[in-house]
Formats: structure tokens, sequence, C-alpha cells
């Protein structure tokens, strides 16, 4: 019984933020999408793309189920970091639709297999884990990247939360320099606090 509750509480909340994923590429064009906005060269459609490679292979190959349109090899070390940016060949559609393309497959791995199926994860330090196992870090990973998209399309236009419905609840602009102001001015005087330990830090 808590093994179906786990495994259903963990896939549903992997499809909710998957959505969420796709959704931060909605209304922007063909450059913002795909452009660096960090140092290291982070953008909207490169983490799709990376994380269709990702579940791919972890619901895929892991639990010998192949996605039938195979990544390159995860031991090819000079394709590693490809999968993290669209070359201008790639549409927006041909990355989406195989992202939702391995949705489907993981979805038809996950309700196949019991939560402690077991799988090879050769990558791994201790490569031998369960379908669980395999859902949590999923779940983690697509989190964490869905975070970096929430930063990245504030960036862009200031558009914030995790579906269409809520973009109109948003407050204006006064409202968050505002806030900003306040959180700049608290850092400010934290700093120049007499007893403030930066080695505390």
């Amino acid at each position: 019984m808590i093994d179906e509750f786990a495994k259903e509480y963990l896939h549903s909340d992997l499809r909710e933020i998957r959505e969420v994923l796709v959704w931060k590429l909605d209304g922007l064009g063909e450059y913002d999408i795909r452009r660096p906005l960090t140092s290291t060269g982070t953008n909207l459609l490169g983490l799709v793309k990376h994380l269709s490679v990702s579940e791919s292979r972890y619901f895929g190959e892991v639990f010998d189920r192949p996605f039938p349109e195979p990544p390159h090899r995860w031991d090819d070390l000079g394709k590693r970091g490809t999968d993290l940016w669209a070359t201008e060949h790639e549409t927006r559609e041909e990355i989406v639709g195989r992202y939702q393309r391995v949705w489907e497959h993981s979805d038809a791995t996950i309700t196949a297999l019991a939560v402690d199926s077991s799988g090879y994860v050769p990558w791994w330090p201790r490569p031998r884990v369960m379908l669980f196992n395999v859902l949590v870090h999923m779940l983690t990973e697509t989190s964490r990247h869905a975070g970096h998209a929430d930063i990245l399309r504030e960036q862009l236009d200031g558009s914030i939360g995790t579906a269409a419905e809520y973009v109109n609840q948003q407050r204006d602009a006064a409202f968050w320099e505002t806030q900003r102001a306040e959180i700049e001015r608290a850092a400010t005087a934290a700093v120049a606090t007499p007893d403030h330990d930066p080695s505390s830090q």
C-alpha cells in the first residue's frame, strides 16, 4: 500500500514540474529561449533539452527499457555538455516534442514497474538502484532545473509563477522595486553592523 502511494506521489510531482519547465518557454522568441543568461551559458531551451536526455536515460536504459530515440552514450566525453544548449538547426518544437515523448516513455516505465524494481546506473558510484531511487533523483533534478528556469525567465521579462493562470496575479513593478530596495537596505545594514562577523558566515 505505502509503496504504491510513494510511487504515485513522486510520479505526480514529476509530471507537474515537467509541465512547469516547458511553460517557461511560452511567449518568448527564439533568441530569448536560446541565449546564454549566465556566465556558464545556462539557457531555457537547453534546460529542456538536457532533461529530455537525462530522463530518457534514467527511465530507459537504467531499467533495460531504452527510449526509441537514444541520445549519445553517457560516457562519450566528446559530446559532454552538448545537451545543455540548442544548435541553430534544432527547433523549439523538436526539442519540446522529444521531451514530451520521453515523458510518455518514462510514464510507461514507472507504471509498469514496482517501486522496488531494480535498475543499474553505471555512472553512479553505487550503481544498483531501485525505481524509488530514480524517481527521487529525477524529481530532484527536474525541480532544480525548473528553479533555474524560474530565475532565467524572471531575468528576461519579469514573469514569475508556475503556470499561466498565475501570471495575472503578479504584483506590479512598483511593489517589486520596493521589495528589492528593502532587501538591499537590510543586506547593507547587516554588513555595516559593528558586531557583524564575516567569518561566521
